[in-house]
């Protein structure tokens, strides 16, 4: 997950493939950096996104990096078709 603080709005993007060859969800919250407010707003972002509560996605790594990676806890294939659809893939 490719995260943009201070983005304008709350929204995942695509796609995006990173220079070392990884494809990231790319996504932008509103929230500034400070504090942990973008992370815990992309957690929400996401949650909703998969239709899981918040309480079920957490911070795995990258707390201070662009780059993020979460767990979503719940329905993997449910979670995957969500996110799927997002991206737009069948």
């Amino acid at each position: 997950m490719r995260l943009t603080p201070r983005g304008g709005r709350d929204a995942i993007d695509g796609v995006e493939a990173l220079a070392d060859g990884r494809c990231v969800l790319k996504a932008r919250v509103r929230a500034a950096p400070s504090e942990g407010e973008a992370n815990a707003a992309l957690m929400r972002l996401i949650a909703k996104a998969a239709g899981v509560p918040p309480r079920d996605v957490a911070l795995a790594g990258g707390a201070t990096a662009r780059v993020k990676r979460l767990v979503v806890s719940g329905d993997g294939p449910t979670i995957v078709a969500a996110l799927e659809k997002i991206v737009g893939r069948p």
